[in-house]
Formats: C-alpha cells, structure tokens, sequence
C-alpha cells in the first residue's frame, strides 16, 4: 500500500473520533451536521502530511536508482524529516566510502558499473542459450506446488505454453494417481532439508488429452537461509521411448530369471551322472533364444539344445564332443577359460562374438553366459546378432 494512501485511511479513522463525541454530547444530528466538515479538514491534513512525506522518498529514492547506474555525482537533498535526514548522511557515507575505495584501486566507475551489466546481460544471455539447447525444460515450483517459472521447450513434449502453466498449481496437469504421488512426494523433500536431486517419474497429461506422456524430472528442493522449504527447481524431459525399452529389458529379465529357475529344478531333480545327457530347457524357454549350450569349466560341452543343428549344422551327438573353443571363433582355449573365471565372479555376462559353423562359415551372435554354481557348469544362450 502507498504511504500516501496509508495516511488518509488513518486519518479518516482519526476523524470518527471527535465525530463520535459529538454524537455523544449533543447527539447524532449535530453530529452529522459536522461529518462533512470535519471530513473535509481530516483529508486535506492527511493529502498535506502525506505530500510532505512522500515528497522526500520519492526524491531519495530516484537518487539511489541513479547511484546503482553509476552515478556517484548526485547530490543528494536534505529532508526537512529528521528519520529520513539521517537516511540520507548514511547514504552520503557510503557513496564517499565507495568512491575512496574506486580511487585506490585505480579503475574508473564507468567501468565497475558497466562490467557488471554486462556480466549479468551475458550470463542471462547463455542462460536462454542453455534452454533452448537441452533436450527437455526447465520449471519451478514454490512450497505449495504453483508455478513459478517455465520455459518454452514445455510447448514441444506437452503442447502447453508457459504462461498455461505460471500461476496454476503444477498438480493440474498430472493425472489424479500422478497428482497425489507428487503431493506426497513434495511433502517428503520439504521435510528432508536437503537440496540433493530426486528422480520423479510421473505421468503428465498432454494438452490434447489424447495419450498420458511419461515424463522424468530432476528435482532440487530449495531452501531459504533459515532453511525453510521454498519450492523446487526442476528438469524434466519425455521419456515415454525409455519407459518402453526398459519395460522391454525387465520382461527379457523376468525370463531370464524364470530360465535359471527352471533349469536348476531340472538339474536337481535329475540324477547327476544322467542330468549332462538330458536336455535341460523347456522348449518355451528355448523359443527366447536360437540356441543353447551347457558346458563345464574346462569348456567342454556336455549339453545343449536340439535345435543347434539349424543354426551351426552340428548334431548333438557332435557337439558332445567338442569344447566351447571348438565353436568360438579366434579364441584360445586359454582365454576361453580367462574368461570364465571373469563369468564365476560376476555371475553372468552378455557379449558379442562369432560362432564357427560345421561347414566352415561363421554366424554373429550376442552370449549371455550364466555360471551355475550348485552345478560347477556354465550355460550360455545365444541369440544370431542380425546387426
């Protein structure tokens, strides 16, 4: 509220004090009789007061916007209020205080002021630069989850504009589900007092509402310096590509698990010397890769799956009597056996290789190769590399 405005309303409160004893003493017609005057004398003091006051601030206050511009020359007026005669002194001890201190380091003020414009232009320059550059946009959020800032390459993944987004609480344009969970999630850093980053992913609702999209943002709490929970400060990018691809990795996974879990029911239900001769893999299982080949820690291969024969033209019969080095292409059978060792600590590892053909050809393939420790056996499933 303005000063001046300030004065008025209490000057009119002020007034309805005499107002009120004349209602008293001589009773409410007189005192109404009275109410225009009085009015009329309250506003013009209070106009004259406050004109008096204003009058000064407004005079230091344009001085001080000079003096932030570099202006160290102007002259600042005295004010016929002592409080904001005081204001002033102190004012002209700091600028004394400061030119001493230009003088000794020998730079002009043109210069110190005029750096640092442009250094604050410049870094609000790369700034804009940066956003317009990631792959994603930038937000905020104060602590009761309305926006504060949004820049434009939200208009890419989602359709809004930032000005859609300012002023409105950020759990509007979530789903209900997502809304609540970031509420939860909100309360939770505000609570932590740290400003580490968290990983939210969330779905957020497109602007045509036809299809949620999966979003992922970086988030960092913001504190003031009494560390009271101020908001958060937020990244965030369309990952909706990603969420599909490692929906795709945790299924290959889950079968994976499923495969090793299947296979060592079968081992253990079998009897050992006869278990090496069996097959070992349910053709389901089978059906996730081209083929399959168990071998112990010499290499030599004492299983695999029947399906083989169409891949590499050996019969099974014939690959019981080879090694593993046998039908890996340019490996010894040393380094083979290096890096089984290497698969006994990690206990499994992916990887590209070559696999030798009964006629002499060679076929690329990807190895997931899983070290079965009850067993003291390896068992590795290939998939043909179409790349």
């Amino acid at each position: 509220m303005r000063l001046r405005w300030l004065l008025t309303i209490m000057c009119l409160v002020i007034s309805l004090i005499p107002i009120a004893m004349i209602s008293g003493l001589q009773g409410l017609e007189i005192a109404t009789m009275f109410l225009g005057l009085i009015l009329l004398v309250t506003l013009s003091v209070a106009f004259g007061i406050s004109y008096f006051i204003s009058r000064s601030l407004v005079k230091l206050t344009k001085n001080i916007d000079e003096i932030s511009k570099g202006n160290l020359e102007v002259e600042l007026e005295k004010s016929e209020i002592y409080e904001i005669n005081n204001l002033t002194n102190s004012l002209d001890r700091v600028m004394a205080s400061l030119k001493l201190a230009i003088n000794k380091a020998g730079v002009q003020k043109k210069d110190i002021f005029n750096d640092a414009v442009k250094a604050k232009e410049d870094a609000e320059a790369k700034y804009e630069t940066l956003l317009k550059k990631i792959d994603g946009w930038v937000w905020e959020i104060d602590e009761k989850g309305t926006c504060t800032k949004c820049s434009e390459k939200i208009t890419g993944t989602l359709g809004y504009s930032p000005k859609q987004l300012l002023g409105n609480e950020i759990f509007r344009f979530l789903p209900l589900k997502d809304a609540n969970k970031f509420k939860d999630i909100l309360h939770v850093l505000s609570q932590q007092k740290t400003d580490l980053a968290s990983k939210l992913d969330l779905y957020w609702i497109n602007q045509d509402t036809t299809h949620p999209v999966w979003v992922r943002s970086f988030c960092v709490p913001v504190f003031n310096n009494a560390g009271t929970f101020k908001g958060l400060r937020c990244f965030s990018r369309d990952v909706t590509e990603y969420q599909v691809a490692e929906t795709k990795i945790q299924e290959l996974e889950n079968k994976l698990s499923d495969a090793y879990k299947q296979l060592h029911e079968v081992l253990q239900k079998q009897p050992k010397e006869k278990a090496l001769f069996e097959p070992v893999l349910a053709t389901t299982v089978e059906q996730e890769f081209d083929y399959m080949i168990l071998f112990d820690e010499n290499a030599k291969i004492v299983n695999c799956t029947n399906d083989i024969q169409k891949k590499l033209g050996f019969s099974k019969e014939e690959m019981l009597s080879l090694t593993f080095s046998d039908v890996v292409y340019l490996e010894s059978s040393d380094a083979i056996k290096a890096s089984l060792d290497e698969v006994k600590k990690q206990g499994s590892i992916q990887t590209k290789n070559i696999h030798k053909k009964k006629d002499g050809s060679s076929v690329f393939v990807s190895e997931h190769i899983k070290y079965l420790k009850d067993r003291n056996l390896f068992i590795c499933m290939v998939k043909e590399d179409t790349m």
